[in-house]
């Protein structure tokens, strides 16, 4: 134990560090899924094949959902292109058999659209970043 080092990980380190807390968190509840990570990302083109929109969404291990990002362009926000995005993405987990839904958000970014879309609150952050709040925010899909 004398001779351990704290070094910079690398991509391949960061992969095997996953791999080996899924294989531990595994070990506890077994996998409900096939595949223990499956992405779910969908994009909204314009008629110029230009991205205005995207929703980034992973089902992870027991059938629950994380969504990592959504984003609109300013453009095209108050078309209901986020809530049409966020059903698609709840209709797969339906049809997944995922119990669960969740994310996070800055008050600075979608808190009221996503209560306002069947979301609550069930922890917040402050001061992340200075003198702002983030949110945790779940939805069943049962």
């Amino acid at each position: 134990m004398n001779n351990l080092i704290i070094k910079n990980g690398s991509d391949k380190d960061s992969d095997y560090i996953i791999e080996k807390l899924v294989e531990y968190n595994l070990s506890k509840v077994p996998q409900t899924q096939e595949v223990a990570y499956v992405w779910l990302n969908k994009i909204i083109e314009n008629d110029n094949k230009e991205i205005v929109g995207g929703i980034l969404a992973k089902m992870y291990c027991w059938n629950v959902i994380y969504i990592d990002a959504l984003w609109i362009d300013e453009n095209y926000r108050s078309c209901g292109l986020g809530e049409k995005l966020l059903l698609e993405i709840e209709k797969l987990g339906k049809e997944e058999k995922c119990n669960l839904i969740h994310l996070d958000t800055f008050d600075f970014q979608a808190k009221d659209f996503y209560i306002k879309n069947g979301y609550e609150i069930f922890g917040v952050l402050d001061e992340c970043p200075k003198n702002h709040k983030r949110y945790f925010l779940k939805k069943s899909l049962e």
